[in-house]
């Protein structure tokens, strides 16, 4: 990979994006998704969920959330999980 020089942030960040007609853009997206799912874990119970209201959705939808966000500090918390 090449070296490559940069005057500020802005083309750092330039840098990063890739055009959508990039051969590597999906490649790319599905380290990143990989990527988040080892470093951050979502999980959402299985099947489907019919809802009276928008509200009763949400209201479930926030219950997982809750608990994704739980788990997640939990693994930071654990013996262990600084190292690499």
């Amino acid at each position: 990979m090449p070296v490559q020089k940069f005057r500020s942030l802005q083309q750092m960040e330039d840098a990063l994006w890739r055009p959508s007609d990039d051969p590597s853009l999906g490649a790319a997206i599905a380290r990143v998704w990989r990527f988040a799912d080892r470093t951050c874990p979502r999980r959402f119970p299985p099947g489907v969920y019919k809802h009276r209201t928008i509200e009763a959705a949400q209201q479930l939808r926030d219950i997982w959330e809750e608990a994704n966000f739980r788990s997640f500090w939990a693994l930071r918390r654990a013996p262990g999980a600084d190292e690499g």
